[in-house]
């Protein structure tokens, strides 16, 4: 690497801030983009979609996770089969599940809580149960086109057959109640040799400290989240800066809720955290490593 590139690399680092880039492919693999776009069919798919009533409340966030942008960063296109990891209120499932299309595969996944306390219990158990009723209540879909489940009953005939992961905010989740190696094994398995796991998440500063980055404050340094996955078998091929948001300075006592659409701390100093909007995030896209 050239001694400019290397300095520049240094700054953003110090800054909190990553570069946006392509990794550089293996000799025989593809190359993905930072600033990759959707072709023009799921362009036209995508269209309807966004514009859906349904979507009325949803989409004064569009700014901020900027859906299409999204899309063709974590190269999801139409007819895919594609995990929605711990998809939460369903804001993307509203988007994934009619854009995937008829020959297309939703699959909402939730971790294994077994063993996890009663909140995080009541919150993610019995997904297969629970989580249907609600797509088809947001999407109009029928439940014969999307699957629900927790990681301990994934059937085995899912193994290998997954194109895609989105993991959307949920990654200081899973590190911060321990649950990173069971459930990074359940998506590699699920993934197809080729497949993709895109993850966005909450971005901490470089330098801030091991307390503040336990995932507890919601925050998350890059690195970190770059080499925890690649722990867990997983190579980086892409980073974007889509979602990134410089006034965001990720030091807040009470954690990134304090800010939009959250506002943990309710009409206390409301009027700063709605100028700084929605955390600074890094987008990161991985590979399933052989």
């Amino acid at each position: 690497m050239r001694f400019s590139s290397m300095l520049a690399s240094a700054l953003f680092a110090v800054a909190g801030l990553a570069v946006t880039h392509a990794v550089p492919a293996h000799a025989g693999q593809p190359r993905y983009s930072a600033h990759a776009t959707l072709p023009a069919a799921a362009r036209a798919a995508l269209a309807p979609v966004l514009a859906d009533p349904r979507r009325d409340k949803d989409r004064l966030r569009d700014m901020w996770r900027r859906p299409e942008a999204m899309l063709a960063f974590c190269h999801i296109e139409p007819g895919m089969r594609l995990v929605d990891f711990m998809p939460g209120g369903g804001w993307w499932t509203k988007i994934l599940v009619p854009y995937l299309g008829t020959s297309g595969r939703y699959i909402a996944l939730n971790p294994d809580v077994r063993a996890a306390s009663p909140q995080l219990q009541q919150f993610y158990s019995n997904t297969a149960a629970s989580y249907p009723a609600k797509v088809t209540e947001w999407t109009g879909a029928p439940p014969a086109r999307f699957d629900a489940f927790n990681t301990d009953v994934l059937p085995p005939a899912l193994n290998g057959t997954a194109d895609r992961v989105m993991i959307m905010r949920q990654f200081h989740n899973l590190h911060r109640n321990g649950m990173l190696y069971a459930e990074m094994t359940a998506v590699r398995r699920l993934l197809k040799p080729d497949g993709l796991v895109c993850i966005e998440e909450h971005r901490a500063r470089a330098n801030a400290s091991a307390d503040y980055t336990d995932g507890s404050k919601g925050y998350l340094r890059q690195t970190d989240v770059v080499a925890l996955m690649q722990a867990h078998g997983f190579d980086l091929v892409a980073s974007s800066e889509l979602s990134a948001n410089r006034k965001d300075t990720a030091d807040y006592p009470d954690g990134v809720w304090v800010l939009p659409p959250t506002f943990r701390l309710g009409a206390k100093d409301r009027e700063r955290y709605e100028a700084i909007g929605e955390a600074d995030r890094m987008t990161l896209l991985f590979r399933k490593r052989p």
